[in-house]
């Protein structure tokens, strides 16, 4: 018989206990183990394989930010329906995009603007930005770069100080905006007389303040002007004038075609359809490229020969043709005709500097197209070249500025916009002998005081109403020249 140790209850249970602690131990120190080798390989993993991230830069759009356009609450349809210069005008207006009164669109910069014609085909674009001594390419290049600064009320002070400006200016413009406003006819136009340029000219005036059909205080005015200009343009298959029996017809249909080629422009970028626009803005530009003079200028009545051309009639059409070119429409001859315009300013301009009227001749009124002629070189693409030197340093030294007793609006209206283009000393000096003399002219209503003249255009002297509205679009043109486009770059 054999005898076998046998334990006792007690110590089997201690027995069984040591055994689960050492097993749990063992699994614990196990897996810290494994995780701890883990760790080493992914720190050496790390310091071998670690490599320097390739460089991203990103660039701005140029969007301008939310703080800075104004954006009204508005639906995507424009609700407003006044009435059409015609009943037989059906006439609608659509957007596709929200209904901010700024144009949100990307800045487009361009570190050297064309300044010729280069392959002979194509004119200047883009104002540019520098601010020195010298002359830019001109003209408006693409609505981003060259327009945009006047879409946002931060924007146009901005531009107001930069350029000299005060914020008195922003307050005379917009109250010229609701003088105009109070006094449109009820089919979209201004005036009895001479109607498409008197539209034409208020409508450049709104939309040198970056208003549209969907901006909530002028929007309505905007449309019924648009309206009213392509109802006119389609009735008279793209001629722009009530009474195309009056010799001096051009300067209605320059004007009126220089103000559609920008509506158009706006209503591009914003998505907004207005029928016939596009028709209406095709046919007058062809006219104005199909009437050219054969001096390379235009002249009353679109006679294409005999005699010089006429530089008055000419910048008018000079500044439709380089409004139409940002339209994106196809327009045959428009390149060739602005290169057939530029070889006339130059042979207009004499030893002195000056442009003259009909040709080197100055009117009984003086070398007053001196700054037309500079501004529309600029917008050709000749702004740096030696006559637009010479243009400029003429106007530097004999333009006056006095509301009260010296004030030709016509010609500075021009003068304005060819030297803050201009830039530098020039504009400076100007812009003192200007800005303060010419606040001094508005009335409290918005509307523009007679100005004193001893020479220029008298039709804006007196107090007819179609003195008063031509006077006051050219005034409030002249002060939205610190934002409306901007300056040309330096030479």
């Amino acid at each position: 018989m054999s005898l076998h140790a046998q334990m006792s209850p007690e110590a089997k249970a201690r027995l069984a206990a040591q055994k689960r602690t050492s097993t749990i131990t063992s699994i614990l120190i196990a897996l810290l183990g494994c995780a701890l080798v883990a760790i080493i390989l992914m720190v050496i993993a790390l310091t071998i394989n670690v490599k320097n991230p390739p460089e991203i830069i990103s660039y701005s759009s140029g969007v301008m930010d939310d703080d800075q356009i104004e954006r009204p609450e508005m639906t995507n349809q424009v609700e407003r329906k006044p009435s059409s210069p015609s009943s037989s005008m059906a006439k609608v207006i659509a957007s596709t995009t929200a209904s901010p009164t700024a144009v949100p669109v990307p800045d487009i910069e361009i570190t050297e603007p064309s300044l010729d014609f280069g392959n002979g085909d194509d004119f200047g674009d883009g104002w540019g930005d520098g601010d020195g001594d010298g002359g830019g390419g001109g003209g408006f290049g693409r609505i981003p770069s060259s327009m945009k600064k006047r879409c946002s009320k931060a924007d146009r002070l901005a531009r107001l100080k930069k350029e000299g400006g005060k914020p008195e200016c922003e307050e005379a413009v917009v109250r010229s905006l609701r003088y105009l406003q109070n006094t449109q006819n009820a089919n979209g136009s201004w005036c009895r007389k001479n109607s498409s340029a008197m539209t034409g000219l208020a409508l450049l005036a709104y939309l040198g303040h970056c208003e549209t059909p969907l901006s909530p205080e002028f929007g309505e005015t905007v449309e019924k002007a648009i309206t009213y200009l392509v109802q006119l343009g389609i009735q008279n298959g793209g001629q722009l004038a009530e009474d195309r029996n009056d010799k001096h017809w051009p300067y209605e249909h320059g004007i009126a075609t220089y103000a559609l080629c920008e509506a158009y422009t706006f209503c591009k970028t914003l998505n907004i359809t207005i029928p016939n626009l596009d028709k209406v803005v095709i046919e007058s530009v062809g006219h104005i490229v199909s009437h050219q003079h054969t001096s390379g200028g235009w002249v009353y009545a679109f006679e294409m020969s005999n005699g010089p051309g006429d530089t008055s009639v000419s910048c008018w059409q000079i500044q439709a043709l380089k409004a139409s070119k940002h339209t994106g429409l196809q327009i045959d001859g428009l390149n060739g005709a602005m290169k057939k315009s530029m070889k006339y300013l130059t042979e207009s301009q004499n030893g002195d500097g000056t442009i003259g009227y009909r040709g080197k001749k100055h009117s009984g009124l003086g070398p007053t197209m001196t700054g037309g002629g500079l501004l529309c070189l600029q917008q050709g693409g000749y702004g740096r070249r030696s006559q637009a030197r010479s243009a400029a340093k003429w106007l530097s030294k004999n333009l006056k500025y006095n509301y009260a007793n010296d004030a030709d609006l016509y010609a500075h209206y021009y003068n304005g916009q060819a030297l803050i283009n201009y830039g530098g000393t020039v504009w400076k000096n100007y812009n003192k002998l200007f800005m303060d003399e010419h606040l001094s002219g508005q009335n409290p209503d918005g509307s523009w005081k007679s100005p004193g003249t001893n020479k220029g255009s008298r039709r804006f002297q007196g107090g007819s109403a179609q003195a008063v509205h031509y006077r006051t679009c050219l005034a409030t043109l002249m002060l939205e020249v610190y934002y409306r486009f901007l300056p040309g770059s330096a030479q």
